[in-house]
């Protein structure tokens, strides 16, 4: 009998993609192994390959598709001595995926195929109401009762189109609540409310494309949800840019030149060693304490950032780690990373010191302890170790802690040993 094929799911956290581009068409023959197809997840774009053979009966998902729940059918592959008469009526499955982050919400159509559970939002009354989520934020927004909006959606769920095209009354108030209750936090003003603001005003609007809804969905779960706290602390480079400057001159013979960023991988990476409680992770109900240095480091590419993850960074030589990163950076940027690559980790660098700036807070990476957020070089007075006046090339870094996973004075030993590695940069090769 015909085969599905299923939207796959190419990381762990992957929820629905984008069918970027078909490599094949509606009667090609294909062998296990052929790459079928380009999905574009939140995070990279990756070639999906064929795990049966057979001819490209049905494709059900067009190019350029988004939204594209994990599980759902993109196409029927026939086996041999199978014709597109036995196809039959196929139509996507609903998702085994959990449900999409707030914010994340496709536009709703209403559909024969059987719909995802709907949202019960129970009203004072006892009764159940049935609506989605995007259905839920309108009403609130728009004031109405959704016990008075008949829906349209499957098993009478109510959809955005009913809530957009409602008279209904405003909420009444329930009889019995308390007459004075705690202000409740303001929601967020609906797409529909900004536009209104600047009506009037020439703007371009921009789709928010995977990887910008998930990076505004888990920044925002993580400055919500991960107590923070900052340490500060100065850094002078005028010992470790002289050293670059004699490796440089060495290495330039085998094509080698290091960045002070390769050094600041190296001396967070040997710092987790040196303070080994540090290197942890919050895991919901417990923390894992890691023994490699595996240190992600934040690269901007268009319309997002990766943090790609060097593993076992205390055990590879700056020359080795310089090349990793280089190789980890330019394949970021063409979004050709496996999930392997940018997923784990215990700790991050975020360097914006190449654009100016002087110092900032950077936000956790969950599920990581803490991240380093590195500002630029630059000339300034300092007070030396005989108490007279100099001038110093002086980092500002700041460190973001999750304080569920390292407390104030762990925090403190771990900028200090980083602190220490940077400043002293010959002991690194030690």
């Amino acid at each position: 009998m015909p085969i599905e094929i299923l939207m796959p799911a190419l990381s762990p956290t992957m929820e629905e993609g984008i069918l970027a581009k078909w490599h094949v068409k509606e009667g090609d023959s294909v062998s296990s192994g052929d790459v079928m197809a380009e999905i574009e997840t939140d995070k990279a774009t990756m070639e999906f390959e064929a795990v049966d053979e057979g001819t490209i009966g049905k494709i059900l998902i067009s190019e350029g598709t988004e939204g594209v729940k994990v599980n759902a059918v993109i196409a029927v592959l026939l086996e041999d001595g199978e014709s597109a008469d036995d196809i039959g009526t196929s139509s996507p499955a609903p998702s085994a995926a959990p449900a999409a982050d707030a914010g994340n919400e496709v536009a709703e159509t209403a559909s024969e195929a059987p719909a995802p559970a709907p949202v019960a939002a129970k009203q004072a009354s006892g009764t159940r109401v049935f609506a989605s989520p995007l259905a839920r934020r309108i009403a609130s927004d728009k004031g109405l009762d959704l016990s008075a909006i008949k829906g349209s959606g499957p098993h009478g769920r109510i959809v955005k189109a009913d809530v957009e095209n409602a008279t209904a009354a405003p909420k009444a108030a329930a009889a019995n609540a308390p007459t004075a209750t705690a202000p409740a936090s303001t929601p967020a003003p609906s797409a529909d409310l900004v536009k209104a603001m600047y009506e009037g005003r020439d703007y371009e609007e921009i789709s928010l494309n995977g990887m910008r809804k998930t990076i505004a969905a888990r920044l925002t779960e993580a400055k919500q949800s991960i107590p923070h706290f900052y340490l500060r602390r100065d850094i002078e480079l005028d010992a470790l840019l002289k050293f670059r400057a004699d490796l440089n001159k060495q290495l330039e013979g085998r094509g080698v030149k290091l960045s002070v960023n390769d050094f600041i991988i190296k001396a967070c990476a040997l710092a987790l060693q040196a303070v080994p409680d540090a290197n942890a992770v919050w895991a919901g109900d417990r923390i894992l304490k890691l023994q490699p240095s595996d240190v992600a480091v934040a690269v901007a590419i268009e319309g997002g950032l990766f943090t790609p993850v060097l593993k076992d960074a205390e055990m590879k030589s700056l020359s080795a780690l310089s090349a990793e990163m280089k190789d980890l950076a330019t394949r970021a940027r063409d979004r050709k990373l496996a999930p392997h690559e940018y997923q784990g980790g215990s700790f991050a660098i975020s360097n914006l010191g190449m654009f100016g700036i002087d110092n900032f807070d950077a936000v956790i990476n969950p599920p990581h302890g803490a991240i380093l957020a590195v500002g630029a070089g630059a000339k300034k007075p300092v007070v030396g170790s005989d108490g007279q006046l100099a001038v110093a090339t002086v980092m500002s870094v700041t460190l973001s802690v999750d304080h569920r996973v390292i407390d104030g004075a762990l925090g403190a030993q771990l900028l200090q040993a980083i602190k220490e590695n940077l400043e002293n940069p010959m002991t690194m090769l030690a």
